[in-house]
C-alpha cells in the first residue's frame, strides 16, 4: 500500500465539520474514525475509550469487525492499546504481532494487520482512551503521521470531555473521565460542605482548535509570548504577587519556561500542523504532562505544576480570558478549588455563595485558610492533584473535619454525608443553646471566650457564637481586598460599622499588618529574602508614620466618646510600643487642636509574637494596658517553622512542652504586673489546645468563631484546678517523657471532657 503523508489541515477541517454535524454519537464516532483512516490512507482505525474500571472498551471501528464495538475491550497497562494508555505515550511498531505486549483479541479479526500505530486521547494530561491505526503490510510510519493522528486524539478529547458519549455506554458502565474521586488531604477548617466546584484558575476551554493561517498563528503566538514574558517581569520587579508560599521562586522559574526555545520551537510546529496557537499549547502541553504526571519525584512533580500555569497564563493572553469571581454562572454552593491562593484572592469571591474550599497546597497557619476559617466555611490543604481531577461545576463534597474531599460522589456517599450533616446540624444546635450560657468551668473559673473577624460579613457571627467581644480585628482585610488605598473617611466608617455591631461587647484593633504573604497591590515593597522576618507591620508602619497615624486617627473619630483597645503587631523590642504611643498621642493632640472628639479612654496594647520580647517582658508590661498573644507567629519564629511551608509546618507538635512553657511565662508575667494578657491566634481554636491553655493560666482567648461552641463545651466541664495540677507538674518535671498532647488526651477521656 502506498502510504503518503497525510495533511493534518485537512483531517483537522473534515473531523471539525463531523463534530459540528447534527448526528447522534454512535453515528458521529464511525465517521470520524473513517475519515482519520482515510486521512490517514490506513485500513484500520479504531477508538477506546476508558472507563472507570480502567478497562478500555472498543467504541468505534473502520476495519475491524463491528460486532466488536462495545464488546472488546482491555484493561490499563493490558495489550498495546493498554500500554499506550498506561504510559500516556504513542506507540509505532512495524509489526505488531512481534511485540512483547501484543494481545490477540478474537472478536476483532485483527489477525491480518502488521503495522500499528496509536495514541493516547489526553485532555489536561489525563487519559481519556487510545486512537489506533493499522495497516496489512509491515510500515513504519512517520513523525508526521504520529503528528498528524495526535491532533485528531484532541479532537476526540473535546467529543469525550462533552459527555455525548454518555448515551452509548453500555448500562451499569461509566467513563473513566466520569468517575468518583475520593482524595485525602489535611484538615483546617472544619465543617462539611457539599457543593458545586468552581476552580480558581480553570482550564481554558478552546472552541477552536483549527487554523485558517499558520503564518498569522504563529504571528499570535509570538505576540502572546511577548506579553506574557513582560507580565512576569513587571510581576517580578514590582513583588506584588499575593499568594502563599515562595512566590518570587516561581515566578523566575515561570520566567525561565517562558524563554526556553525549545517549548517555542514545539508550539510553532504543532501550528504548522494546522491547529490555531491556543490548539498547540494545549496540544503541547497535555503531551508534556502526560510524560510528566507519573514522577515521584517532588522537584519534577512541581515543575510540572508549573509550566501547568505557565500554559494557562498563556491561554489567557491568546484568549483574553480572564477568572469570573461574581459571574451570573457563578453557583448559589461553590466550592473553589486552588493549587495556591492568597487571601485576598478568596475574598474577591460572593461570600453569600461560597461553601468551601479546598487546596493542593496551604499550610494550617497560612492566612487564607486564616481567612476561610474566619469565614466559617470547611477547609482542606495538601489535596494533591485536586485540581487536575476535577472540571468545573462537578459535584464536590468537602470533609473539613476529617480531610477528605469527594469529586463526582456516588450517591451513597452523598446519603451518608446528607445524614453526617444532620447529625452536624444538632450539634451545632446544642452548641447554639450554649450562646446565653457564661463561660464558667465546673470548678467556678471565668473565662473569656472572644472572637477573631477582619470583615463586616464576619460580625454576624458575634451574635450566633455567643462571643463576649471582638479579641482581634485584622484592619488589614479591609486593605487587602481594595484596589487603592482606603481613604480616611472609608476608614472611619469601616470601624464605626464594626463598633455599632458590636455594641457594649469589646473590640480590640490590631493596626495595620501588610508585608510578608500580606501584600497589597497598590502598596509596592522591595524584595526581600524572608519575608516574614523582614519589614512588615509595626516596622512598616513606624518607617511610614502617616499609614498609622492615619489609621489611628479614623479608629479615634470612630469611637469618639466611647473606649478605643488598639494593638501593635509584630513588636520586637519596647522602643517600638514607645513610639507608636508617642504617635497616638500626636494625633490626639491634633484631633483636640482641631475640636474632634476623641475616645474617652484609650488602651493600648502589644502582640506578643517575638520571642525577643520574654527577655523584656516586665519593661513590656510597664508600657502597655494589655498584651495579647499572636500565637501563629509566636509558635513560627520559636520553633524556627515556616509556617507557609507544609513539609514543616506540621512537624512540630504546638502542645509541646518547650512552647507551653513559654506561654505559661507570659501568663505569668502578665499577673505579676497586673496586666490582662489573652491569646488571640488560631491556637485557641481547638478544644485540646484551649484545655492546655486554661490549665497553664490563660483566662482570656479569641479564636475563630466556629470555635467558641466546642471550646465552651469542653469549659462547662472541666475541672481547671485538676488540669492545672496535672498540667504544671508535667511541666517542671524533666523526667516526665509522656507528650503534652497523650497527656490532655488522657485526662479528657478520664473525666468525660469533650474535645
Amino acid at each position: 500500500m502506498n502510504h503518503q503523508a497525510p495533511s493534518p489541515r485537512i483531517l483537522l477541517k473534515r473531523l471539525r465539520e463531523l463534530m459540528a454535524e447534527p448526528l447522534e454519537p454512535q453515528d458521529r464516532l464511525d465517521r470520524i474514525v473513517g475519515q482519520i483512516a482515510d486521512n490517514m490512507v490506513a485500513a484500520v482505525c479504531s477508538v477506546y475509550v476508558l472507563r472507570a474500571d480502567s478497562v478500555l472498551e472498543l467504541y468505534a471501528t473502520q476495519g475491524l469487525k463491528r460486532d466488536a464495538v462495545h464488546l472488546a475491550s482491555l484493561r490499563m497497562g493490558q495489550g498495546l492499546v493498554g500500554t499506550i494508555a498506561a504510559s500516556a505515550r504513542p506507540l509505532n511498531l512495524s509489526d505488531a504481532q512481534s511485540h512483547p505486549a501484543f494481545r490477540y483479541l478474537p472478536e476483532t479479526g485483527e489477525e491480518i494487520y502488521h503495522s500499528f500505530m496509536g495514541v493516547p486521547i489526553l485532555r489536561a494530561g489525563r487519559t481519556l482512551g487510545v486512537l489506533v491505526v493499522q495497516n496489512t503490510d509491515e510500515h513504519a510510519y512517520s513523525e508526521e503521521e504520529v503528528e498528524a493522528l495526535q491532533t485528531a486524539a484532541m479532537l476526540l478529547a473535546e467529543l469525550i470531555a462533552s459527555g455525548d458519549l454518555k448515551k452509548i455506554t453500555r448500562p451499569g458502565m461509566e467513563l473513566d473521565l466520569m468517575r468518583s474521586v475520593s482524595l485525602s488531604g489535611d484538615a483546617y477548617g472544619e465543617g462539611i460542605a457539599l457543593g458545586h466546584a468552581v476552580l480558581h484558575e480553570p482550564r481554558i476551554m478552546i472552541n477552536n482548535l483549527v487554523n485558517e493561517d499558520s503564518d498569522a498563528e504563529i504571528a499570535r503566538l509570538r505576540a502572546a509570548m511577548e506579553k506574557l514574558r513582560f507580565s512576569i517581569d513587571e510581576l517580578l520587579q514590582r513583588n506584588d504577587v499575593s499568594s502563599e508560599g515562595e512566590h518570587r521562586e516561581v515566578l523566575e522559574t515561570y520566567r525561565m519556561f517562558a524563554h526556553d526555545r525549545g517549548w517555542v520551537r514545539r508550539l510553532e510546529e504543532a501550528i504548522m500542523l494546522g491547529l490555531t496557537a491556543e490548539g498547540a499549547v494545549e496540544k503541547v502541553q497535555s503531551d508534556t504532562k502526560a510524560r510528566m504526571i507519573r514522577l515521584t519525584d517532588p522537584f519534577m512533580r512541581d515543575r510540572m505544576h508549573d509550566l501547568d500555569d505557565l500554559a494557562n497564563r498563556l491561554l489567557r493572553q491568546l484568549t483574553g480570558h480572564a477568572v469570573d469571581t461574581d459571574g451570573e454562572n457563578f453557583p448559589e454552593d461553590a466550592v473553589v478549588v486552588a493549587r495556591v491562593m492568597g487571601p485576598a484572592e478568596l475574598l474577591d469571591y460572593p461570600r453569600e455563595k461560597l461553601r468551601g474550599l479546598v487546596l493542593e497546597e496551604g499550610a494550617a497557619t497560612s492566612h487564607v485558610i486564616i481567612v476561610a476559617r474566619a469565614m466559617g466555611i470547611p477547609v482542606i490543604g495538601q489535596a494533591t492533584g485536586v485540581a487536575a481531577q476535577v472540571e468545573n461545576g462537578d459535584a464536590v463534597i468537602v470533609d473539613g473535619d476529617d480531610g477528605e474531599v469527594h469529586v463526582r460522589p456516588l450517591d451513597a456517599v452523598i446519603t451518608a454525608y446528607e445524614e453526617k450533616l444532620r447529625l452536624r446540624a444538632r450539634r451545632q444546635e446544642q452548641f447554639r443553646a450554649l450562646r446565653s450560657v457564661d463561660p464558667v468551668s465546673a470548678d467556678g473559673v471565668r473565662v473569656k471566650l472572644m472572637m477573631n473577624a477582619g470583615l463586616l460579613v464576619d460580625l454576624p457571627q458575634l451574635d450566633d457564637s455567643g462571643a463576649e467581644g471582638i479579641g482581634l480585628f485584622r484592619t488589614e482585610l479591609q486593605f487587602m481586598i481594595a484596589s487603592r488605598m482606603p481613604k480616611a473617611a472609608e476608614q472611619e466608617s469601616f470601624y464605626r460599622q464594626v463598633l455599632d455591631h458590636a455594641g457594649n461587647r469589646p473590640v480590640t484593633f490590631r493596626t495595620l499588618d501588610i508585608g510578608s504573604d500580606k501584600m497589597v497591590s497598590y502598596f509596592r515593597s522591595q524584595e526581600e529574602e524572608n519575608p516574614a522576618m523582614g519589614w512588615r507591620a509595626i516596622r512598616l508602619a513606624l518607617d511610614r508614620p502617616y499609614l498609622l497615624r492615619m489609621q489611628l486617627r479614623a479608629l479615634m473619630k470612630a469611637s469618639a466618646g466611647e473606649t478605643l483597645r488598639v494593638m501593635v503587631p509584630m513588636v520586637s523590642e519596647v522602643g517600638e510600643i514607645r513610639e507608636a504611643r508617642a504617635l497616638m498621642a500626636k494625633e490626639v493632640q491634633h484631633m483636640a487642636r482641631f475640636g474632634h472628639r476623641v475616645p474617652r479612654r484609650i488602651e493600648l496594647g502589644a502582640m506578643l509574637e517575638v520571642p525577643a520580647l520574654l527577655y523584656e517582658i516586665d519593661e513590656l508590661m510597664a508600657e502597655v494596658d494589655f498584651v495579647s498573644v499572636g500565637s501563629n507567629d509566636l509558635y513560627q519564629f520559636f520553633m524556627a517553622i515556616d509556617r507557609g511551608n507544609a513539609r514543616v509546618s506540621d512537624r512540630y507538635d504546638t502542645i509541646s512542652k518547650p512552647f507551653l512553657r513559654m506561654l505559661r511565662d507570659i501568663v505569668r508575667a502578665g499577673e505579676r504586673n497586673n496586666v490582662p494578657v489573652t491569646l488571640c491566634g488560631e491556637y485557641a481554636s481547638k478544644p485540646i489546645s484551649a484545655l492546655a491553655l486554661f490549665a497553664i493560666g490563660y483566662r482570656s482567648v479569641s479564636m475563630s468563631a466556629t470555635a467558641i461552641g466546642p471550646v465552651k463545651a469542653m469549659l462547662l466541664g472541666l475541672d481547671i484546678s485538676a488540669v492545672s495540677n496535672v498540667v504544671n507538674a508535667a511541666l517542671d518535671d524533666p523526667s516526665n517523657l509522656t507528650p503534652m498532647r497523650a497527656l490532655l488526651e488522657r485526662f479528657a477521656s478520664e473525666h468525660n471532657i469533650p474535645l
